[in-house]
């Protein structure tokens, strides 16, 4: 009988501390409702602790998500570990994960503690969240360049604690997958208490190789779990993705032989919703989600496929969703339509007074643009002044000329709060012409670090575009997105939500495990 793999998705947690990604809470319910259509297994829906912004979506996904088990990352003190229990409060199913640093580097320079300290806040931490919560993950953070001897002794104490799973990152991504593999297979031979916990791999991709030390952790080290992230998203270059893992275990179910829960098919529209909430494109020759990822252009590839699909794909596209992509909106569709769609598609709007005016913004990309797909309707829904309805900055009309030889001009209306503002400003082109001009009313500072252009559907200049900004002020890195078939209102639109989300100034801590 083969064995079950859990799956345990960190897109909300890990994904998030990737730089310019941070989410709202309507944000990360919606993509919290998806990975539960996804059939994760387990969503570290984010830090309580660290801020009361990531404290209310975990406690949202805890109260509304209830097919997955719902986790909250706490470090190894009592205050983090009460508040993840605070807010996992009203889930069906909950689980604390808490961590503490174990290698030599992170315990003198980071944390400034002795090993016998570290060894007594894991010990009692886990026996703290224990009493709260049945359901206790540990950490030791930089695992993998952890001394073995030290490492045991800390996992066998907190699994004597109440510890049920022991999940061993590979933090700063330095492993390879067959040290990796026969590392955590080690543990889990010298650890005399160790079948009773779930053991799991958590990996970085810094090398890129991180889909291959976790299944070499699974495969060698007999893990049963695998912390990953949609489309691989997470800090520096990463985390491993779960798309590839999920694909790998069930194309090469003969080798790993595993089950699985997953539903592959929601995979493809989880890596729309992520990406675009994100503002994090998905290179074209990405693994499963990219746009090439089941695209022939050798004319002998092509001959192959034609006769006999195998000769070249191993996997089918539609089993992970792609070729779902069906023209289900148009300019004559009415609300119930709309509105149904949005169920569909996982989006929730909190009042009628939203869905009215995600409607009317429907109704009016309808007149513009003949065939609506879901991904404009998902651009169209993350447009923050649809989705949160206090938000500062809105755009309220734009007009630019540009002419060859003549310097582009733009005047912009925004109101910010209830004050609307009209400004005009020249640039290289309409697009900076317009940043400009917005920006010399706000007067922000913040640095403009990355301005990209994606088309939300291919093979029509009707296509919407996605601009996605990013702004660096003070340390701190947002993302802003915005989608209209009007490239410049879009990139208005994508600069006035990174502004939005500068002006929210939510304070975070950051964490890594």
């Amino acid at each position: 009988m083969a064995d079950q793999l859990i799956i345990f998705d960190t897109t909300l947690r890990d994904g998030e501390q990737s730089p310019g990604a941070s989410m709202t809470r309507d944000e990360k319910l919606r993509i919290a409702r998806q990975l539960e259509r996804l059939k994760v297994d387990v969503i570290e829906a984010g830090f309580a602790a660290s801020s009361n912004g990531d404290f209310e979506a975990v406690k949202a996904i805890a109260n509304q998500v209830r097919e997955s088990t719902i986790c909250s990352l706490a470090r190894a003190n009592d205050r983090d570990i009460a508040r993840a229990a605070e807010a996992l409060a009203g889930a069906q199913r909950s689980r604390i994960h808490t961590f503490i640093a174990t290698s030599a580097l992170h315990m003198d320079k980071k944390l400034r503690m002795t090993p016998d300290q570290v060894f007594e806040q894991a010990k009692l931490a886990v026996r703290f969240a224990r009493n709260l919560c049945g359901d206790i993950e540990f950490s030791p953070e930089d695992g993998y360049r952890s001394d073995m001897d030290f490492l045991c002794r800390v996992l066998e104490a907190v699994i004597d604690e109440g510890a049920t799973t022991i999940n061993v990152p590979d933090t700063v991504g330095y492993a390879v997958p067959e040290l990796y593999g026969h590392f955590i297979k080690t543990l889990r031979e010298r650890i005399p208490n160790s079948d009773k916990a779930i053991w799991s791999v958590h990996c970085h991709n810094d090398l890129g190789l991180a889909v291959a030390n976790s299944l070499a952790g699974v495969k060698i080290g007999g893990a049963r779990q695998v912390e990953c992230t949609i489309n691989g998203l997470g800090e520096r270059a990463g985390n491993t993705s779960l798309e590839e893992i999920v694909m790998a275990v069930k194309t090469r179910r003969d080798y790993f032989n595993l089950d699985l829960n997953i539903d592959a098919s929601q995979i493809v529209p989880a890596s729309r919703m992520v990406s675009q909430t994100t503002g994090f494109v998905v290179q074209p020759n990405k693994a499963v989600v990219g746009a090439n990822a089941f695209a022939h252009a050798s004319g002998i590839h092509q001959d192959g496929v034609l006769k006999a699909r195998d000769t070249y794909e191993i996997m089918r596209a539609e089993d992970v969703g792609w070729g779902s992509n069906k023209i289900v909106l148009g300019k004559l569709s009415g609300r119930n339509a709309f509105k149904q769609r949005l169920q569909e598609l996982g989006i929730e709007m909190q009042s009628e007074g939203e869905i009215n005016t995600a409607f009317a913004r429907f109704k009016d990309l309808a007149d513009r643009k003949s065939e609506i797909f879901d991904e404009d309707i998902l651009a169209l829904v993350s447009d923050e002044s649809v989705t949160r309805e206090h938000e500062f900055y809105r755009l309220v009309s734009l007009s630019q000329h540009s002419e060859t030889g003549e310097r582009p001009q733009a005047a912009v209306v925004f109101a910010a709060g209830e004050v609307e503002h009209s400004a005009d400003s020249d640039g290289n082109g309409p697009v900076d012409a317009s940043l400009k001009a917005i920006e010399s009313k706000v007067g922000s500072g913040a640095e403009l670090v990355l301005y990209s252009v994606n088309a939300i559907t291919s093979g029509s200049t009707e296509s919407q575009g996605e601009v996605t900004v990013r702004l660096q002020l003070g340390g701190r890195v947002v993302n802003g997105v915005g989608a209209d078939p009007d490239i410049v209102v879009a990139s208005a639109k994508a600069y006035l939500a990174a502004l939005n989300k500068l002006h929210s100034n939510l304070e975070r801590v950051a964490a890594q495990g």
